[in-house]
C-alpha cells in the first residue's frame, strides 16, 4: 500500500495541531507507525484513506457505527434535516424525539439531558451527584475512562494509557484529594471505603473498554449497587459504549441493575457528535432552569445528532435479531483467533462481550483489571496492528481499545479479517522463536 498523501498530511498537520491529531490515540505513536491514516470516507464496514486504500474497518468510529458507514436509514434522515439547517441555539422537535425514545429503552432513565458529549455527560453527571448528596468525593475504578474533565482524569484508561501515563498534567491537588480509585471488581475495598468516607458517587464503565474490554462480573455490578444503596450514594453507569451497544438499553439492561444515574454517548448521536445523562426524575430536577446544577450547551441536542441519533436507535428497536447476529460474528472471530494463536504458539487472552472484543497479547488465562492489562506485550500488538493495516484491515491502534463490529461486518468481511490475522499472528510467532 502506498501512504504517501496521509504522510504528506500529517506533516503539514504537525505544524498546525499539537502533535498533527485532535485526539492522541489517532497519532498511531504506540503502533510505530510513521503516521496515521487520514480517512476520505467510509461505506459499510469499509472506510478509504486520502491514497484511497481500502479497509475493513473495526473501530467503528469508537463505537457508534453500529450499522456501520453511511447506512442509508441514517443518511436519508440526516439528508432532509441537513437542508433545513444546521443549528438554531433554540429548542426543536428532534431534541424531544430522541429524549423520548431515550426514555422508553434505558431502565434507569425518568429523564434525560441532552449534551454534545460524553466527557460533558459524565462530568455533568458527576456535577449533579455532589448536588444531590451534599458530598464532595467521587469514587472511580483504575483503568475506566469517563472522558477529559479533571476529575475523571485521575488513574484513568483509553489514551492515557496508549501513550504510557495514566494522569494528566494540569489537574489541581484539590481535585486529586476528591477523586479516589480503586481496582476493578474489588468489592471488599468498595464496601469499606463507601462505609467509612463521604462519597457522593461511584462511577463506573458497567463493562469497561477503555484498558482494553474487561469481561463484567455480574455480581461485582450487583455489589455496587447493594452498598451504594446502603450508603446513600449515587451510583453512575458510564454507558457511552455500552449504551446501544450491548443490549438496547445498554448493560444495565443485559445485567437487570439499575444505577441512579447514567451517561449516554457515541450510538445516540448516530455517528454525530452527541452525549446524554439522565436518571431519576427527583435526581434530574435539580439541574438547570428547573434546579441550580447548571448545566448548558449551544450546540446541545443538534438537530442533525438528534435526528441520526433517533434513526440510529429506531433501527436497533426495530430489528431486536441485531444483537444476536453481532454477538455471533465476534464469536465467531474469536473462536478462531484462539485457533491461529494455539497454532504459532502467540501468548494471547481475549476478552469479549456482545459486539466488543480485544486481544491481549499476554500469558494470562483472563484480563480482569487494569494490573493484568498492562502486562500484555505491546510490541507484539504492535506487529498485529501493523500487518492487518498494510493488509487492508484497520484496528484500533492501541492494545488497551475494544474492536467494534458492525451490522456491515459480513462473513466475507470476517473471513479476510482471519486471513490477514492469520499472517500477523505467523509473523509474532516467528520472532518469538528467535
Amino acid at each position: 500500500m502506498v501512504f504517501k498523501n496521509s504522510i504528506d498530511l500529517y506533516k503539514k498537520a504537525l505544524n498546525l495541531i499539537p502533535g498533527g491529531v485532535n485526539s492522541p490515540v489517532r497519532a498511531f505513536k504506540s503502533v510505530n507507525r510513521e503516521a496515521p491514516i487520514f480517512v476520505k470516507k467510509g461505506q459499510g464496514a469499509k472506510i478509504y484513506d486520502e491514497d484511497n486504500n481500502e479497509y475493513i474497518d473495526y473501530i467503528c468510529s469508537w463505537g457508534p457505527l453500529i450499522l456501520g458507514h453511511n447506512h442509508p436509514k441514517v443518511i436519508e434522515e440526516v439528508k432532509k434535516i441537513i437542508e433545513n439547517g444546521s443549528s438554531y441555539g433554540l429548542p426543536t422537535k428532534y431534541e424531544v424525539d430522541l429524549a423520548e425514545l431515550i426514555v422508553e429503552i434505558v431502565p434507569s432513565i425518568e429523564k434525560v439531558r441532552l449534551t454534545t458529549s460524553g466527557t460533558e455527560a459524565t462530568m455533568s453527571a458527576v456535577r449533579l451527584a455532589r448536588a444531590y448528596t451534599g458530598r464532595n468525593k467521587i469514587l472511580k475504578f483504575e483503568g475506566c475512562y469517563h472522558g477529559h474533565s479533571d476529575a475523571l482524569l485521575v488513574k484513568s484508561g483509553s489514551g492515557l494509557l496508549t501513550d504510557g501515563y495514566q494522569d494528566s498534567n494540569g489537574i489541581t491537588d484539590g481535585v486529586l484529594k476528591d477523586t479516589l480509585t480503586l481496582g476493578f471488581g474489588d468489592l471488599e475495598k468498595v464496601e469499606n471505603l463507601l462505609r467509612n468516607e463521604e462519597i457522593a458517587c461511584v462511577i463506573v464503565e458497567p463493562i469497561p473498554a477503555n484498558m482494553g474490554l474487561i469481561e463484567t462480573n455480574k455480581e461485582f455490578l450487583q455489589g455496587l449497587r447493594r452498598i451504594t444503596e446502603e450508603t446513600k450514594t449515587i451510583l453512575i453507569f458510564d454507558e457511552v459504549i455500552s449504551g446501544f451497544r450491548l443490549a438496547l438499553g445498554g448493560a444495565q439492561e443485559f445485567f437487570g441493575i439499575t444505577p441512579d444515574l447514567t451517561t449516554l454517548g457515541k450510538i445516540i448521536g448516530g455517528g454525530y457528535p452527541v452525549g446524554a445523562f439522565g436518571g431519576k426524575r427527583e435526581i434530574m430536577d435539580l439541574v438547570a432552569p428547573v434546579g441550580r446544577v447548571y448545566h448548558a450547551g449551544t450546540l446541545s441536542g443538534n438537530p442533525i445528532a438528534s435526528k441520526a441519533g433517533f434513526a440510529t436507535i429506531s433501527y436497533l428497536k426495530e430489528n431486536p435479531n441485531i444483537y444476536k447476529e453481532l454477538a455471533e460474528n465476534t464469536n465467531y472471530l474469536v473462536d478462531n483467533v484462539e485457533k491461529l494463536a494455539e497454532k504459532y504458539g502467540v501468548d494471547v487472552c481475549i476478552n469479549s462481550m456482545g459486539s466488543l472484543f480485544t486481544i491481549f497479547f499476554v500469558d494470562l488465562e483472563k484480563v480482569e483489571n487494569l494490573e493484568d492489562s498492562l502486562k500484555a506485550n505491546t510490541e507484539n500488538f504492535s506487529i498485529y496492528f501493523n500487518t492487518m493495516l498494510d493488509n487492508g484491515i484497520v484496528v484500533p491502534p492501541s492494545q488497551f481499545e475494544a474492536h467494534f463490529l458492525s451490522i456491515a461486518h459480513t462473513k466475507k468481511e470476517l473471513d479476510k479479517t482471519l486471513e490477514v490475522m492469520e499472517m500477523a499472528f505467523k509473523k509474532i510467532g516467528e520472532k518469538n522463536a528467535k
